[in-house]
């Protein structure tokens, strides 16, 4: 581990309550070397699926051997198992639910291993079981921080926990997907990636494929003022997905779009 090593925090708990803060007290308290970065606390509650994907779009943009820890945890206290993910570069901690499936299915890397982490002389004194990320996902990333091999954790499984992610489907001219998430502004995020485009037809004819949303045609813009005038566009945002939005609006309540809607790309 650097001298210096980054842990970052991806969380359902919000700001209102010292819930993030006190994981980063005990972080702090085994290794005050350590160098802690919000990813988000504002997940929706509960929403594993949405974690997963901020977490998987966040985590490539941070050092090799960065810790990440991810708490979007219902199911805390029951009989779900706190396990520690390690790929080529980077090292993940959170609960078994299938918060880290797009990490695990990463077809990139080249190493994968999961540890079910059992070794509790790691963990802090417990006065309940309603909060996993302060005395289990916390100490543990700070002692791994601190060097201590991945293997003291517990022991290897390979029956981890995966949840469905929505996949596009690509035939002859044709890409057909769907709304996963929505960001703070409104905007609207689509499965479709660059390179699902790239599939379909070379960028530089990327001005010939028709977007269609609710039966309607949307045009693909490269930045959101280009046309700065009122209705539906599309744009492949700063994460490479393809994204639906209203110029200096709220694209998500103005168009009720849920997640799910589907949305389809063909070539003129």
């Amino acid at each position: 581990m650097p001298d210096k090593p980054f842990i970052t925090l991806t969380t359902d708990f919000g700001l209102k309550d010292p819930f993030a803060g006190l994981m980063k007290g005990v972080i702090l308290s085994i290794n005050p070397n350590a160098m802690i970065t919000d990813i988000s606390h504002n997940i929706e509650r509960h929403n594993i699926f949405e974690a997963a994907q901020t977490l998987s779009m966040s985590y490539p943009y941070f050092p090799q051997t960065s810790i990440h820890v991810a708490v979007v945890d219902p199911g805390v206290g029951g009989k779900r198992r706190p396990i520690l993910v390690i790929t080529d570069d980077h090292y993940f901690i959170g609960p078994d639910n299938g918060i880290f499936t797009p990490v695990i299915k990463n077809t990139k890397n080249r190493y994968l291993k999961v540890i079910h982490i059992t070794a509790s002389h790691y963990f802090q004194p417990m006065s309940g079981s309603t909060f996993h990320g302060r005395d289990i996902f916390a100490p543990i990333a700070a002692w791994l921080s601190k060097g201590v091999e991945s293997g003291k954790f517990g022991d290897e499984i390979d029956d981890y926990i995966t949840i469905p992610f929505p996949v596009p489907v690509i035939s002859e001219g044709n890409i057909s997907g769907e709304v996963v998430s929505t960001d703070s502004f409104g905007n609207v995020i689509t499965n479709i990636t660059r390179e699902h485009l790239s599939a379909l037809t070379s960028p530089d004819s990327w001005d010939g494929c028709k977007i269609y949303f609710n039966d309607n045609q949307i045009p693909l813009v490269n930045f959101y003022s280009e046309h700065d005038s009122s209705g539906t566009h599309a744009i492949i945002n700063s994460f490479g997905h393809l994204e639906l939005f209203l110029y200096k609006d709220n694209a998500s309540s103005k168009l009720g779009i849920k997640l799910g809607d589907k949305v389809s790309v063909q070539l003129a």
